[in-house]
C-alpha cells in the first residue's frame, strides 16, 4: 500500500495542507492518512471556508492527534513519509527534541527513525536564533524544513497558484507529481516562463 501521512498543525497556512490533500488525491495511487491537531481545527475554520469535516472527509484515514498507539506510531506501518503543512514552532520543537507528546509529532519521529522524507512546512518569522537551532536539529535527524516562501517566476495570477506551487514542490520531494507545479524553462524555448 502505497501511503502519505499529512499533519496539519495550528501555524497559520492550513490551506497548504488542505491543498496538499486535494492534490495527493487527484494525482490518484496514494492512500493519504491525516492527523489534525486541536490547534489545526481552529485555524482551518478561522483562515478558511472550510470545516475541520470537510478537511477529514479530503483523507482516506483521519487519525486522532491524541492516539499514540494509532498504526502512524509504529514503524511497521510503512509509508513514502510525512508532511506536517503547516507546521508550528512548536510542533518543529517536539520533533527537535523526540517529544512525542501528540501523534503529529510521534508519527514523524517515527518516520525519521526509519529514514522516510519528513517535510515541515514551518510558518513562523522573523525566526530568533532557537528557532534556527531547532531547524538545524530536525535537519539533522533528517528532517527537510520547508518554509512556503512564494515564488513569482512562474508569474501567480492569485492566493491559490502561489500555495499550489509551493504544495506542488513540496510533493514533489516526495515523487508525487500533481500536475500543479509550473517549472522553470518549462517550455520548448528555454526560456522563463512569462519572458
Amino acid at each position: 500500500m502505497d501511503r502519505l501521512i499529512i499533519g496539519i498543525t495550528g501555524a497559520s497556512g492550513a490551506i497548504y495542507g488542505i491543498r496538499a490533500l486535494q492534490a495527493v488525491r487527484a494525482a490518484g495511487g496514494i492512500e493519504t492518512h491525516l492527523v489534525l491537531s486541536s490547534a489545526a481545527k481552529q485555524t482551518i475554520v478561522a483562515e478558511t471556508d472550510f470545516s475541520t469535516s470537510d478537511v477529514a472527509a479530503l483523507a482516506d484515514v483521519v487519525h486522532n492527534e491524541k492516539d499514540i498507539g494509532a498504526s502512524l506510531s509504529s514503524g511497521s506501518f510503512r509509508t513514502r513519509g510525512m508532511l506536517i503543512a503547516p507546521c508550528s514552532v512548536k510542533t518543529m520543537g517536539g520533533l527537535a527534541n523526540s517529544y512525542d507528546d501528540t501523534l503529529v509529532v510521534r508519527a514523524a519521529d517515527v518516520c525519521l527513525k526509519e529514514r522516510r522524507r519528513v517535510v515541515l512546512l514551518l510558518r513562523e518569522t522573523p525566526l530568533h536564533a532557537g528557532h534556527i537551532e531547532m531547524m538545524a536539529r530536525v535537519t539533522q535527524a533528517g528532517a527537510i524544513v520547508m518554509p512556503p516562501v512564494p515564488a513569482f517566476y512562474h508569474r501567480p495570477e492569485g492566493i491559490d497558484d502561489i500555495v499550489d506551487q509551493t504544495v506542488g514542490r513540496a510533493l514533489d520531494l516526495f515523487d508525487i507529481e500533481a500536475g500543479i507545479v509550473k517549472r522553470w524553462k518549462d517550455d520548448s524555448s528555454g526560456r522563463p516562463r512569462g519572458s
